[in-house]
């Protein structure tokens, strides 16, 4: 497949990584590629600057945000919540019109420090947001409630026995991400919320995870729904 990732930071580099050593043909949508590439700075846990990782990971193309789209069977967006809808309007609802979009962000607000609040929540979601500036894509929330590397991993953690949740208005769009998800990152329980609008609470789970990677002092930690 050819898949295309919106951003360039760690939870975009992970999934891009994983996604090239099964064998796709991955691009990752930046602003200005040129400038992208200039950046070389260790960010504040450690991992290699983007100019760095690139060199060992140069299979992955990098292109502006109006490319991104181009003929890709998949479209997976690792934008902050901040940069997602500025970075989607980049990349034009014409071109995603039709495609599945994985939104995998969330509405982070560290104005005031950590642990963040949210910028939209309770009666909206960043998902939904996206859904209504891409009305002719299939925007489907999931992923976002564990970190990168338990994202394509979960058998890092407890054998993989912890569960995934999907939301999304189109329900073969929805079967077809769960089926991606398990087959190509070895998820064995997706569960299927409902429309774009059960992103809320996706979402606020985020308002527990920070809180809980504080006090375990450790992001490797995932929900399991038992039923």
């Amino acid at each position: 497949m050819k898949i295309s990732i919106l951003g360039t930071g760690m939870v975009g580099r992970t999934i891009a990584q994983k996604l090239l050593s099964l064998g796709h043909d991955i691009v990752m949508g930046t602003r200005d590629p040129a400038e992208t590439l200039t950046r070389n700075e260790p960010d504040n846990w450690g991992n290699p600057g983007f100019a760095d990782w690139h060199k060992a990971n140069s299979a992955i193309k990098l292109v502006p945000f109006g490319e991104t789209a181009d003929g890709a069977d998949l479209v997976i967006n690792a934008l902050s919540g901040h940069g997602t809808l500025v970075g989607l309007e980049a990349v034009g609802a014409e071109n995603l019109a039709g495609k599945i979009l994985i939104d995998i962000s969330n509405p982070l607000d560290f104005s005031n420090g950590f642990p963040p609040s949210l910028f939209v929540s309770n009666t909206d979601s960043l998902g939904e947001q996206v859904q209504r500036a891409l009305p002719e894509t299939r925007v489907v929330k999931t992923l976002n409630t564990v970190n990168a590397n338990l994202m394509v991993e979960p058998k890092a953690l407890a054998d993989g026995d912890h569960s995934m949740c999907v939301a999304g208005n189109d329900e073969t769009a929805k079967a077809e991400v769960a089926e991606f998800l398990k087959e190509q990152f070895g998820w064995t329980d997706v569960i299927d919320l409902g429309d774009i609008t059960t992103a809320r609470g996706t979402e606020a789970v985020l308002l527990w995870w920070v809180r809980l990677w504080g006090s375990l002092q450790n992001p490797m930690f995932a929900f399991k729904i038992v039923r």
